[in-house]
């Protein structure tokens, strides 16, 4: 099954909440994602503020994420608790008595 953009982001933030700064070949195997998407996916994020590149030593990038990535990663853990019930009581709305 194909993951969306969102689930993507999400994986990536994820990732780098839990484990730290990480490499681009770190996240895209803890992430589960190829180069090309991570880099795509990375880009966007970046741009958004919810990861930041950082140099360590002699050009080595690492990426993290932000503490508005954490804000938004833990809306989301939040959302997720809170959809299974609404589609729990939609979906007993419409079952016929």
């Amino acid at each position: 099954m194909r993951r969306s953009k969102l689930e993507m982001y999400i994986g990536i933030l994820t990732v780098l909440a839990q484990r730290g700064p990480l490499k681009l070949t770190h996240v895209m195997y803890k992430a589960n994602l190829n180069c090309g998407v991570l880099k795509e996916c990375l880009d966007f994020l970046l741009k958004r503020g919810l990861v930041e590149e950082r140099t360590l030593r002699k050009e080595r990038v690492v990426y993290a994420v932000t503490q508005r990535g954490i804000t938004v990663l833990k809306y989301f853990k939040e959302l997720k608790t809170v959809l299974p019930i609404v589609e729990e009581a939609r979906n007993q709305a419409n079952v016929p008595y």
